[in-house]
């Protein structure tokens, strides 16, 4: 299995105590990619079952030769459908690392990094489609804004894609390097790097489909898991967690909170963390990746 060069991987140990393993459960990793908690999953397991998926072709080669383990080379939004094909309904536990991989940003033909000078890409299955090249050549302005201020709270969104769309009509954008430069005449001098992380933020979201790939995975994690089964999820931008806590306390995306005819609550989780949990000082400062992160655990009630 891979070594941390891959990815390091972020609330390690918070993140596997929450799944509270079972030693003969069958537990989900949706989002593999390096395989650091896959492995402390498997080091705790006596007969049960670990099932990995990951959409991206570079993490089949970081999966292990152990019998226990099945590898799904698909997006996490297929989990339940794959999951039964796998006769692995219901599942003790699911864990989501909702983050791109460090072998992703590292990578410098994949355009998700803001060090490189690469192709405008951002796709975590090159298979798939559009690409940021597409998105922003080829998306209308209002389209563009929209994404620019949902997916990234980008501040002057209107004035950045007008720059974008007249420096489009003139060649098509297609390195990371020729929208920096865009995006530099917007961005305050005091807050380039912060505001350039928006934007690619934004993009990327939208590249992926990240957020109804989020909400069909929230909704097909209770479909998943077995009564007293744990939900483990780590988020790095409050567009994620904001969806994974309402979905954790209400069982639903909106958070509108349901009330039987007594006025008690009906949930379908128990939270079993009231508030997320983040990395510690030391974590932060080895793996700045890790600063954003809140990592959220609910556990399935009993029927």
């Amino acid at each position: 299995m891979a070594s941390n060069s891959y990815h390091i991987p972020v609330l390690l140990h918070a993140a596997v105590k929450g799944l509270n393993l079972q030693p003969d459960g069958i537990y989900v990793d949706v989002t593999f990619g390096g395989g650091g908690h896959s492995r402390l999953i498997l080091n705790q397991l006596q007969g049960g079952r670990l099932i990995a998926f990951d959409q991206d072709p570079d993490a089949k080669a970081n999966v292990p030769d152990d019998e226990r383990v099945s590898f799904i080379p698909r997006n996490f939004s297929q989990m339940l459908s794959s999951l039964e094909e796998c006769n692995a309904v219901p599942v003790n536990g699911i864990l989501a690392d909702l983050g791109v991989s460090s072998h992703q940003f590292d990578d410098p033909t994949r355009g998700f990094s803001l060090r490189f000078d690469a192709p405008l890409d951002m796709r975590m299955d090159q298979n798939s489609h559009p690409d940021a090249q597409e998105v922003i050549n080829h998306y209308d302005e209002n389209r563009l804004k929209t994404i620019l201020r949902e997916y990234g709270e980008v501040e002057q969104a209107g004035r950045l894609v007008h720059y974008i769309t007249e420096r489009r009509k003139q060649n098509p954008i297609t390195t990371t390097g020729e929208l920096l430069s865009i995006i530099d005449r917007v961005a305050s001098p005091k807050k380039v790097k912060q505001y350039q992380a928006k934007v690619f933020q934004a993009i990327r979201i939208e590249v992926n489909d990240e957020m109804r790939v989020l909400r069909e995975f929230l909704e097909q994690s209770l479909k998943a898991l077995a009564p007293g089964g744990r939900l483990v999820v780590i988020a790095y931008h409050s567009l994620e967690d904001r969806l994974v806590k309402n979905f954790m306390r209400t069982g639903n995306l909106e958070g509108e909170l349901h009330k039987d005819f007594y006025g008690r609550p009906l949930t379908p989780f128990t939270e079993i963390t009231r508030k997320p949990i983040i990395p510690d000082t030391a974590e932060q400062e080895e793996n700045p990746r890790s600063r954003s992160a809140k990592l959220r655990i609910a556990e399935k009630k009993e029927i």
